[in-house]
């Protein structure tokens, strides 16, 4: 018997699974759900995974990568939040789950409570301790400011600074709100904690991290562990200026000071340089005025015991007596002393024969002659000696043919250049000097006179000439001269010599 037909729609499980989802995110595009965080995890892809519950019921829900990002808080297991997204369905494992897009505390009591747990457990850590806190510099040189660099907060605290006693400021920029800021902060107060003393950026002696005040969220980065365990491990001291004066954040407790405005950071940084002078016044004047009374009382005190003592005459005069006559009691004891020496060694020089010196002699003699080497040993020096000088003989000679050596070569090469140089290779390759009757050189056809003699000098010998003629004019370069036509060209020409034997 077959089963009746029925008009109910026949679905896929896909198409099933997909229309559940349009049904629950068309009925539920946009809703707010308070809960309490339970499971908090983060995926590899960056994707965090949560659930909701409530005492009756568990929501699971998924804060895609680039949503998470944004958090104005990170989500911890146990807060209370609000979270606002829409409801859809996971078709791969048939669930329903909530798409968070934003998510928020559930009121300033539950941040409170995480804030109150997480002091508890960094206070049991020790981070907080008195102990640990050091003392800010009275007057440091450089100051290390973390803040954002387009508030306020910088400007006041230079502004301050500046009114009270200019020192340098380094500026480390970093976000100080939303998420992230704490990764900034703590990054900063490493930073500056890692510049190396004496480097070309020089390090902070004191350090403030400031910000200006604001709503418990918004101040949240600076309750974050991460940014209070960072101000307690800096070894430059660390003035915490978050918020108003009521504002409080666990960098408060583990920074060294905290002062309740940034502008009183500034004013617990350094002092009034204008107070101080005033005290450094002060206190020269106190100084001085000390001084001034101590040299009053020693003078008054020197006057009343000069009063007490007599005259220095009266003191010294008998001691002067005691020396004159110890000095010629001196004198008389020296003359007579002298006269007793002189006395012995006359006295001595009658004792001394010829025969007492004759016989000191021979015994020095003698001892002498002890004292002298033996001939064979005066033999073997006078050898050595003789070696030693023929070794330095032969050296002699070696050295002595070197430099002649090298001299006769010196005079070859000079000899060389001499005969290149010489007039006399000149004359050899045609050419010749002309002399004057008195044995000058002839060196321009204008100087002979005409008629007069000369001697002409060749490689091989000379020859007697007369100069015949006046000195002609060689033709400038490019002109030809033009022979004269109405004389004849007889005997030699103008300025040209005639050879004689």
């Amino acid at each position: 018997m077959t089963a009746p037909a029925s008009n109910v729609r026949e679905y896929t499980v896909a198409e099933l699974s997909g229309a559940l989802k349009r049904t629950l995110e068309d009925a539920y595009g946009q809703v707010r759900v308070r809960g309490e965080l339970g499971r908090v995890t983060r995926a590899g892809s960056g994707h965090m995974y949560l659930d909701l519950k409530d005492d009756r019921a568990v929501l699971s829900s998924v804060v895609w990568k680039g949503v998470a990002a944004r958090l104005p808080i990170a989500p911890e297991q146990g807060m209370e939040v609000i979270a606002t997204g829409k409801i859809s369905t996971f078709p791969g494992q048939s669930r329903y789950q909530l798409i968070i897009d934003h998510i928020e505390p559930a009121g300033v009591g539950a941040l409170m409570a995480l804030l109150e747990e997480r002091k508890k457990k960094l206070a049991a850590e020790g981070l907080f301790d008195e102990a640990r806190k050091r003392p800010i510099p009275f007057l440091p040189e450089v100051i290390g400011v973390v803040t954002s660099p387009s508030g306020a907060v910088i400007r006041d605290i230079l502004h301050r600074l500046r009114d009270r006693f200019p020192r340098h400021v380094l500026v480390w920029p970093t976000q100080v709100q939303g998420k992230g800021a704490e990764v900034g902060i703590a990054s900063a107060i490493a930073g500056f904690n890692a510049i190396e003393p004496g480097g070309p950026v020089p390090q902070p002696d004191v350090l403030i991290v400031a910000r200006g005040g604001g709503s418990l969220e918004d101040l949240w980065c600076f309750n974050e562990e991460m940014v209070a365990r960072a101000a307690a491990a800096s070894d430059i001291p660390l003035i915490s200026a978050v918020g108003h004066e009521t504002d409080t954040t666990l960098i408060d407790f583990a920074a060294d000071r905290r002062a309740p405005t940034p502008t009183a950071a500034a004013e617990m940084a350094v002092p009034v340089r204008t107070e101080l002078l005033s005290e450094l016044l002060s206190k020269e004047r106190r100084l001085v005025g000390a001084v001034t009374r101590l040299e009053e009382r020693a003078r008054a005190a020197l006057t009343s015991a000069g009063r007490g003592l007599g005259r220095p005459e009266d003191v010294i005069g008998m001691a002067g007596q005691r020396v004159d006559r110890a000095a010629d009691r001196l004198a008389n004891a020296g003359r007579a002393r002298v006269d007793a020496a002189e006395a012995r060694l006359q006295k001595a020089a009658y004792a001394v024969r010829p025969e007492t010196l004759l016989a000191g002699l021979k015994v020095r003699a003698a001892s002498v002659a002890a004292a002298r080497l033996p001939e064979r040993a005066v033999a073997d020096r006078l050898k050595r000696g003789g070696e030693r000088t023929g070794e330095l003989a032969a050296r002699a000679r070696a050295a002595l043919a070197r430099r002649i050596d090298r001299a006769d070569r010196a005079l070859a090469s000079a000899g060389k250049l001499l005969a290149t140089l010489s007039h006399e290779g000149v004359l050899a390759r045609g050419f010749a000097l002309v002399f004057d009757e008195k044995g000058a050189l002839v060196r321009s056809a204008s100087e002979p006179a005409a008629g007069g003699g000369a001697e002409v000098r060749f490689a091989d010998g000379s020859r007697k000439v007369i100069f015949d003629g006046d000195a002609r004019t060689p033709p400038q370069s490019g002109v030809k001269a033009k022979p004269k036509a109405d004389k004849k060209r007889s005997g030699p020409s103008p300025a040209q010599a005639r050879l004689f034997d």
